[in-house]
């Protein structure tokens, strides 16, 4: 793939990595916040961001299994957040090499719709399971996810980036 003019050539991302981060997301959205429905999705957001940049490494299957340990830890309908991670997996790894091609604010508002999409799913099968309603706080959880990718994208890619090198004999 020809990378876009003045974009830094990255390291490989370690697998130890890319494992330490989902679980730390995991543990982020098992933080008893009151269920407070406006609260983030740092585990969509991670499972987003892997599948962006690592689609060979993290996908629907990592996604389906982490949507389970959340189901089973938020007492939910066991497979809510297993289809609404798988779905968002599978969309973010289809549209993952045009999202790589924009600036991180860009791809920030890329992937609103992805995020709403996915959470627009969750919304429904907590209906029509006969859940409660979270209220109007939960509209703004797609857009507080997708306010924190240039964060994210920024902490996550810090071990991947090179050191710049004075060495001018050097192409890359």
């Amino acid at each position: 793939m020809i990378m876009p003019q003045g974009q830094q050539l990255l390291l490989p991302a370690k697998p130890s990595f890319i494992w330490t981060t989902l679980f730390v997301a995991l543990l982020l959205n098992m933080m008893p916040l009151g269920r407070i429905a406006w609260t983030p999705d740092f585990l969509a957001l991670v499972l987003v961001f892997w599948n962006v940049h690592q689609p060979l490494r993290v996908g629907i299957g990592t996604a389906f299994c982490f949507g389970l340990v959340m189901d089973v830890q938020q007492t939910s309908l066991l497979g809510q957040h297993a289809w609404t991670y798988t779905t968002l997996a599978f969309f973010a790894t289809m549209v993952h090499r045009r999202i790589q091609w924009f600036k991180v604010h860009s791809q920030a508002v890329q992937l609103v719709p992805l995020f709403v999409g996915a959470f627009a799913l969750e919304f429904l099968v907590r209906l029509v399971s006969g859940g409660v309603l979270p209220g109007w706080g939960f509209l703004f959880k797609p857009l507080l996810t997708s306010l924190l990718w240039p964060l994210a994208s920024t902490l996550l890619l810090m071990p991947q980036r090179r050191t710049p090198n004075p060495d001018m004999t050097r192409p890359l």
